[in-house]
């Protein structure tokens, strides 16, 4: 009688409470805008460039850790990143300057790829079967929307009786304590021989030499700069551009009474509701073309950003699109990698999902930096949002071209 794979491994199970962890810290920065800025009384685009600057470590980090994860084993690369998010957060504390904090923001953003999606997808995916492999990526990448929940609204509520540099502190705490998952995490070298036998350089120059590859790299781009932002500066947005919050109403009998609470809320709003929309697109991997579900979300998101910078910022407008957005939110992620693992096999598939990531991290830089920077100078958010609306289109078109096909290993080409 055949047996069917589990879905749920020791790997998986590990692997989710890593990324959970981390990306609950990751997705609270944009809390800590505010705070910082008025207590050094800095420029907007000061804090942004900071995050921006951790956004663009963690793409440069994430090819790093997944060949040192190849190179000496998933775990080690795992704690390396676990201990350079920590010392990151813990310097960020006592730093005083917007030099300093954009210095250190390296560090996390070299930590946050040592813990991120680059390794742990890697891993799950070699020890996943061919059978449940879409959906273990999904779960894993669902486990990042499930950080966000909870991320930002802790970040509030622990600074309402601790400094931000306190709560920075219980969150280096924190990322070290989930080190203690990773007796879990043994993961098989699920490849194949000829994988195997192919070198990284092998595999770089055939990525390389494939169209395919370049079309998947630039339109990760702009699921990077849209995520970001969002995440950076849409507690700041709905906390100036919003509607007031009537007194009475609905939100405020839930406990949501100003525009910075709601701001908070927003952002765990989208990361609940990607978690549906994540284990969704797992689903709809394995029984659809990936790269026309890939097209079909960043379509989706163009025409969800541009009708909620259309019409007024209300509260009810915020929560709505917290929705839609959300579903949507890391819903790329499994496709995406999923699609690399594919074409070019598992064997590299942590360096070559890292180099694709690093467009996603461009994007980010480039969507935290460019937001406060346009603030600074129009005042609003406007401006920039439009541009994310521009490259979220330009993302569904560049997907088509891509040619799904298993792509053999050097010297196995017809």
């Amino acid at each position: 009688m055949e047996t069917r794979a589990p879905l749920l491994t020791p790997v998986l199970i590990g692997g989710c409470l890593v990324i959970l962890v981390g990306f609950a810290i990751r997705a609270s920065f944009g809390v800590f805008q505010i705070p910082i800025s008025e207590e050094f009384n800095w420029p907007r685009a000061e804090f942004s460039l900071a995050i921006a600057i951790q956004n663009l470590a963690w793409g440069i980090g994430q090819p790093i850790f997944g060949a040192i994860a190849e190179k000496i084993g998933d775990r080690k690369a795992i704690i390396m990143g676990a201990v350079l998010y920590a010392v990151g957060l813990v310097l960020s504390s006592v730093a005083v300057s917007p030099l300093q904090h954009q210095l250190l923001e390296i560090l996390v953003g070299f930590g946050v790829a040592g813990t991120g999606f680059g390794v742990i997808l890697a891993v799950v995916g070699r020890a996943s079967s061919d059978e449940n492999r879409s959906m273990s990526l999904a779960i894993a990448t669902a486990a990042g929307s499930a950080g966000q929940v909870f991320g930002a609204p802790l970040a509030e509520w622990m600074l309402g009786f601790l400094s931000w540099q306190q709560v920075f502190l219980v969150f280096a705490a924190a990322i070290l304590a989930v080190l203690a998952v990773l007796p879990m995490m043994r993961s098989p070298q699920a490849a194949t021989r000829a994988e195997l036998e192919e070198s990284i350089g092998q595999v770089l120059v055939r990525a390389a030499k494939d169209p395919s590859f370049t079309l998947i790299f630039l339109g990760f781009f702009s699921c990077g700069y849209q995520l970001a932002f969002v995440t950076a500066h849409f507690p700041a947005l709905v906390a100036e551009m919003c509607a007031p919050i009537q007194a009475g109403g609905m939100l405020a009998g839930l406990g949501i009474s100003t525009t910075s609470a709601l701001g908070a809320v927003a952002i765990s709003l989208i990361g609940l509701a990607n978690i549906a929309g994540t284990l969704a697109a797992g689903w709809a991997g394995k029984r659809y073309t990936k790269k026309y579900l890939l097209a079909g979300i960043y379509t989706a998101r163009t025409i969800i950003a541009g009708a909620f910078i259309l019409f007024p910022i209300t509260p009810a407008t915020v929560l709505i699109f917290s929705v839609l957005m959300g579903s949507l939110w890391l819903a790329t992620v499994p496709l995406t990698s999923g699609l690399v693992a594919h074409i070019y096999g598992l064997r590299y598939m942590g360096t070559l999902y890292g180099i694709v990531f690093f467009s996603h991290q461009l994007g980010s830089f480039i969507g935290v930096w460019l937001g406060g920077r346009m603030y600074d100078i129009y005042g609003d958010y406007t401006m920039v949002w439009w541009i994310g609306v521009g490259v979220g289109a330009f993302s569904a078109l560049v997907h088509l071209p891509i040619r799904e096909n298993r792509t053999p290993p050097q010297g196995l080409a017809a």
